[in-house]
């Protein structure tokens, strides 16, 4: 007979009687890989929903496979109080790390690719903006460095004038250590709007808005339309992102982040050796890895690495194409976890919906967790329709990619 873990009562019973957006939850049953020797709780309903209060400004930020804020958010607050540490050994954008520190939680942060530092750290502590006004008046936007050609397919020549003078400036003030959290807060809007679809963009007309295409790819988009770049004022449309992502953000709160901040760690490793965060800190882990090859991570950030000074050639992101090499990997993961919580601490790993759903990665999830010492308390199922990121690249519902957030939830005995 399979045995059955004893979850949180908390939240198991929330799951059970959720009901906020009409329907009821299902309850079924996940085993481990391989067997049938352990029968894990699984709950599926809408948990979070676009019918639910809009998420801060704050996350309005591109980056491929990232999930809501609402998944982060779901489980800080039924499973942190204010002060502890939230932390997310995948971050990309840093949406785990934006809520955690939003709610009051200190936010700990890791990745492999050294651009997600840039894009998360400075929005767990945004400045206020007439400081980021006065800071990109101070910079002389005609003192360019290197203009690579090659980039004129996406910029006109004034404007890769002003982006190459930013990248200047920006190296120059990490090199001499006199980066601040002005200087990253410019660093991550700039980095958000090099490439896009529409006048808020610094490029000519591109697709998606969240990473780059090849030059010679982009070549072809301006064929096709017909286009040719034309004059993007770099600082006014840097000033413009700011304000759409400050605007809701009052004292009180930017006074907040800034004390949660001053506790945070950013770390640039992979996920199985962040060995500068200290064992025994974190009470909630909440995370969704690299799924089995689908996206491909480098390429997509080859004009981001440009544009901070990065080898993109340096950058290694494996992401494994064999279930039986993920589950390896996962696995060393989950001991580095088990090292970095607190007894007691928890962990939300999600890992969506792949390969038109014949690959259910929960219950590889499961089987890793159990290996590295991790009691397996429920599997939660948020069943939805698709996101515009994913109908805007035209995956069907049961093609590819997630289809539905599933998440397998652990504790540390």
């Amino acid at each position: 007979m399979a045995r059955t873990p004893s979850p949180p009562v908390s939240l198991a019973d929330d799951l059970a009687r959720f009901r906020a957006f009409g329907t009821r939850t299902r309850r079924l049953t996940t085993y481990a890989l391989g067997g049938a020797q352990l029968a894990v709780p699984t709950f599926v309903n809408e948990f979070w929903t676009a019918k639910q209060r809009a998420a801060s400004n704050l996350h309005e930020i591109s980056y491929r496979a990232c999930f809501k804020p609402q998944l982060p958010r779901f489980f800080i607050g039924r499973l942190t109080q204010p002060g502890e540490v939230v932390y997310d050994p995948f971050m990309g954008r840093g949406t785990t790390l934006i809520e955690a520190a939003l709610m009051g939680r200190v936010p700990y942060g890791n990745d492999v690719n050294p651009l997600s530092i840039t894009l998360a750290r400075p929005r767990t502590n945004p400045p206020e903006q007439k400081t980021v006004v006065q800071r990109l008046g101070e910079i002389d936007f005609q003192d360019a460095g290197e203009q690579p050609e090659d980039l004129l397919i996406f910029y006109h020549a004034d404007t890769l004038r002003e982006i190459s003078a930013l990248k200047k400036y920006l190296i120059m003030r990490r090199e001499n250590h006199q980066l601040d959290h002005v200087d990253e807060w410019i660093a991550m809007v700039a980095l958000n709007r090099l490439t896009g679809h529409s006048p808020g963009f610094f490029s000519v007309y591109t697709m998606p808005p969240n990473q780059a295409v090849s030059v010679k790819s982009q070549r072809k988009i301006n064929e096709r339309r017909q286009q040719v770049p034309t004059y993007r004022d770099v600082a006014k449309i840097i000033l413009k992102k700011s304000n759409q992502l400050l605007k809701e953000l009052e004292r009180e709160t930017l006074a907040m982040l800034a004390s949660v901040a001053a506790q945070s760690r950013f770390t640039t490793a992979t996920a199985d050796a962040t060995h500068e965060l200290p064992a025994g800190s974190v009470a909630l882990v909440v995370t969704s890895p690299p799924f089995l090859d689908i996206v491909d991570y480098a390429t997509d950030n080859w004009l981001r690495c440009w544009f901070l000074g990065i080898d993109s050639q340096s950058v290694k992101i494996t992401v494994p194409k064999q279930l039986e090499v993920w589950s390896d990997v996962m696995t060393n993961v989950f001991r580095e976890l088990h090292r970095l919580l607190k007894p007691g601490g928890h962990i939300a790993f999600e890992v969506g919906e792949v390969k038109h759903g014949k690959v259910k990665l929960e219950e590889a999830v499961i089987s890793c967790g159990l290996t590295a010492g991790l009691e397996p308390l429920l599997v939660m199922i948020n069943d939805q329709e698709f996101t515009k990121t994913a109908n805007c690249w035209g995956v069907d519902n049961n093609a590819k990619g997630t289809n539905t957030n599933r998440i397998v939830v652990f504790r540390k005995s």
